[in-house]
């Protein structure tokens, strides 16, 4: 049974809705359990209620049903992260690690198709292609089923994506979706977001291929009902075909699709709206990104991002207590979304992984890897002074996403180059090469854009944790872009297998760097390029 009205009435009258929602939701599982033990709920309730009081709180560690499967010896590596972020206790078994870009595609086609509540895309752009078409067209057949099936149609859905990516060109991302908002308009959201650091003179000055470098929406998130898909990979033809990416589903875990269903509409909230005439409008209220005050902007975005991170850390601790409780054995994996968002003020995800790679010791081994390799100098700093051994993967220049481009766009590889050429010297400096190695992906026709890390502790030859999503670690993506990944922690050997897996899969297809590797003619750098790395670095 449910908690009594009575219960519910004084919840409403002293909490804040937020906060109300998530005692609501607690009390609800308190009666249900108790209908199961015969016990007194109240009881049950009193330490909830005492640890919930305004006075200074002491934030939960994630333990109980994982540490009785015998992961209280990762929590004990881990378990600060609950300091930071939301925890998700879910079961290893709901997660799905996808190997292929056909695989991402035909996932969320079918998911699409299915949907009953809710859909939601959040991405840097969708693509104007064949198969980008048939995306938007899986999402007008499960909108015209909901209202065929229903006089109140209950599917919604929602799309986030970058303004200036979005808008380039004259057939772009909003041309390919305002025939669904023109037909749907009461079932269809499409949100731009619009970094606050493009405006005035600059808005007006930068040309609109390179106006994307100053700050992009660049989280990766596709959800459908209670499953989730966290990736790196945009909605277009080349992720669905021949650029390789990561990808985790998460099937029917409702408590991390809420959140990530709240963080994306908590940004689409501060973001312009798209209308049926394809203008674009502010919901009232809110401050406009480039035309109002930046401070003004940024402390509004902030606030209803942080509320969103804020009532599902505080809802969060007080169900993993109560799990802890009724110790859910199956539950045997931790969930942590990290987001990033410094124009806003939000740098979760750099603190969360600072203090991983800094605890990162010598009973440890990374795999890193990213598209674009340029760490931050925090990042490199730990990476060259910790103890851990780092395998790190990067694109070769025949798979940067920039090969052959045109103009300055077409120097980015080379850039890379000579900035991989910087940290491998570095390296060979402090005579690291034992400990650190650097990696090439190769693979014709192919480009390379994975991102994340894979942690193995000592003595195990399985990953107990990945960072997955968006983020490449680099100059950007902290500090200019919008960002998610998440950290997942399991115990799960059919899980770990998985990750161990797709971590073998990507670097089967690389070659490790040495000397030789730079001496090659196709490796040298032009002196122009090398005077414009540190520019490329900040913006590429």
């Amino acid at each position: 049974m449910a908690a009594p009205m009575s219960w519910r009435r004084f919840v409403h009258s002293v909490y804040t809705p937020a906060l109300a929602g998530v005692f609501t939701r607690i009390s609800d599982r308190l009666f249900r359990a108790r209908d199961r033990r015969g016990g007194s709920s109240v009881l049950l309730l009193a330490p909830l209620l005492a640890e919930a009081d305004p006075a200074p709180r002491r934030v939960s560690r994630p333990t109980g049903s994982a540490g009785a499967q015998g992961t209280d010896g990762l929590c004990s590596h881990f378990r600060w992260m609950a300091e930071h972020v939301p925890a998700f206790r879910v079961p290893g078994t709901h997660i799905h690690i996808l190997s292929s870009p056909d695989q991402f595609y035909q996932t969320m086609k079918a998911r699409i198709k299915t949907a009953k509540r809710r859909v939601v895309m959040a991405s840097l752009y969708l693509g104007t292609g064949q198969l980008e078409q048939e995306l938007v067209d899986c999402m007008e057949e499960a909108l015209q089923r909901s209202q065929d099936d229903s006089v109140s149609p209950d599917l919604k859905v929602s799309v986030l994506l970058d303004y200036t990516r979005g808008s380039r060109g004259q057939i772009n991302s909003r041309t390919m979706l305002l025939p669904l908002l023109q037909r749907f308009t009461s079932q269809m959201r499409v949100s731009l977001y619009h970094t606050p650091d493009l405006r005035g003179l600059l808005r007006l000055l930068v040309p609109q291929r390179f106006n994307e470098t100053i700050g992009v929406q660049h989280i990766k998130v596709y959800l459908f009902d209670d499953s989730i898909i966290i990736s790196g990979a945009n909605l277009s033809d080349s992720y669905f075909t021949n650029r390789q990416d990561r990808y985790v589903l998460l099937e029917n875990c409702r408590e991390v699709a809420d959140f990530f269903s709240d963080l994306v509409e908590a940004v689409g909230d501060v973001s312009l709206q798209l209308q049926p005439d394809d203008s674009v409008t502010m919901l009232e209220g809110m401050v406009h990104p480039y035309k109002g005050n930046r401070q003004d902007f940024s402390a509004v975005a902030r606030d209803r991002i942080m509320e969103v991170m804020n009532t599902a850390h505080v809802r969060q601790q007080l169900l993993n207590r109560l799990e802890d409780s009724e110790d859910e054995g199956e539950e045997d994996t931790w969930v942590f979304p990290l987001v990033q968002m410094k124009p806003l003020g939000i740098q979760v995800d750099e603190q969360v992984t600072q203090r991983l790679l800094t605890d990162a010791g010598p009973d440890s081994t990374v795999f890193l890897t990213s598209g674009y390799f340029n760490l931050t100098r925090a990042y490199m700093r730990l990476v060259l002074g910790a103890g851990a051994s780092y395998r790190i993967l990067t694109a070769s220049p025949e798979v940067n996403g920039f090969f052959g481009a045109k103009g300055v766009a077409g120097a980015i590889p080379a850039a890379y180059i000579h900035i991989a050429r910087q940290f491998y010297n570095q390296v060979c400096r402090l005579g690291q090469q034992e400990r650190i190695h650097l990696h090439e992906y190769h693979r014709s026709q192919w480009t390379f854009h994975a991102k994340g890390l894979w942690y193995y502790l000592q003595g195990q030859d399985r990953p107990c944790l990945t960072l997955i999503g968006s983020p490449n670690f680099g100059y950007r993506s902290v500090h200019r872009d919008l960002e998610a990944q998440i950290a997942i922690v399991t115990d799960n050997e059919e899980l770990q297998s998985q990750l161990q897996e797709e971590q073998e899969m990507l670097y089967r297809r690389s070659s490790e760097v040495s000397d030789s590797t730079f001496e090659r003619p196709d490796r040298h750098v032009k002196l122009w390029v090398k005077l414009v790395t540190p520019l490329i670095k900040n913006f590429f």
